[in-house]
């Protein structure tokens, strides 16, 4: 074995490609052949990701999703062409419109705690909470640019002097005790003035109506005494009835009494001489005479001898001696 045939045993045993049975070529054109090849590739696929990413962005500004909870409006050119209100995928044209979308759900609204005055001049604070919702959305749109805190912004407004209308018109005793129906009356008051806008109040609920910190004692102090003098006048009024009732009561008793004190001594006195008719018949009759007095004085007898240790004397020509003495 010559040097030559060592260096080509050498380099078949090193070089990959004289392994496999690839001709030998420099490094650099064999570097050169598989960048041309990738790139060659990368030249196929570039307008196959441009046709995808155009059909992608098409696609999506053609596509419109309306949520359950939430109205979609397409605009053209700034106006209103199209109101999506059920949910749903539609379509749009690309480029050319575009959506904006406004919740139809009833939505909450914390009204600023605020101080109001009733009719009595008393300074009462105020903390209420409103429940409202966008009824017609081109209205909203067009009205209030379909932004929630324009809406909400204009409802404190309106709400807020309703309230103070009404309360205005309330003394703080009404308002006091008329506090279920205060809610209602505000409502009433504003009636359909947020139409304009596309609104509908679903509801005016207050959290809290109370006195300020600063005189609250005071005015409690002087309901106490109102309530204390209604009490009593209602007390005095109670009480005179109550005699009123117990005089007429009384005399009509009064009267039934008399009556029926007549009625026994007029019964009594019949008795009496009914019983004295049949008695002076009894003695009238002299059969009968000696019997009845015979009766009579048993019945005296009997009277006088009830009770212990009791002792009757009789004269001898007594009924009842004589019954002794005959008898022995």
């Amino acid at each position: 074995m010559n040097f030559q045939n060592f260096n080509m045993n050498t380099k078949q045993q090193y070089d990959p490609t004289m392994q496999q049975g690839i001709p030998h070529t420099p490094k650099e054109n064999y570097v050169d052949v598989k960048l041309e090849k990738m790139k060659k590739r990368i030249g196929r696929l570039i307008p196959l990701v441009v046709i995808l990413l155009i059909a992608s962005m098409l696609s999506s500004s053609c596509f419109v999703v309306t949520m359950p909870n939430e109205y979609t409006l397409v605009q053209q050119f700034g106006k209103v062409v199209d109101i999506k209100e059920e949910p749903g995928l539609s379509f749009k044209l690309p480029f050319i419109q575009n959506t904006k979308t406004i919740p139809n759900t009833v939505l909450l609204y914390d009204l600023p705690i605020s101080d109001v005055i009733t009719k009595d001049k008393k300074t009462m604070v105020a903390d209420s909470f409103v429940l409202w919702q966008v009824a017609d959305p081109l209205t909203f749109v067009q009205t209030l640019n379909g932004n929630v805190s324009n809406a909400e912004a204009r409802i404190s407004t309106i709400v807020y002097n309703s309230m103070k209308n009404v309360i205005s018109n309330l003394s703080q005793t009404e308002i006091i005790s008329g506090r279920d129906t205060l809610a209602a009356a505000i409502n009433e008051n504003i009636g359909d003035g947020l139409d304009k806008y596309g609104i509908n109040l679903v509801a005016i609920e207050t959290k809290r109506l109370d006195l300020p910190d600063d005189n609250k004692q005071a005015v409690y102090e002087r309901m106490i005494s109102e309530r204390n003098n209604i009490a009593a006048s209602y007390i005095a009024e109670g009480e005179s009835e109550a005699t009123k009732i117990r005089s007429e009561t009384d005399k009509t008793i009064s009267i039934q009494v008399s009556q029926a004190e007549a009625e026994a001594a007029k019964i009594e006195a019949e008795g009496e001489a009914e019983y004295m008719r049949i008695l002076s018949e009894a003695y009238a009759d002299e059969s009968r005479a000696d019997f009845y007095s015979f009766v009579r004085s048993l019945d005296a007898a009997k009277i006088s001898m009830s009770g212990s240790d009791k002792t009757l004397i009789l004269s001898p020509d007594s009924p009842l001696a004589q019954i002794f003495y005959n008898a022995q």
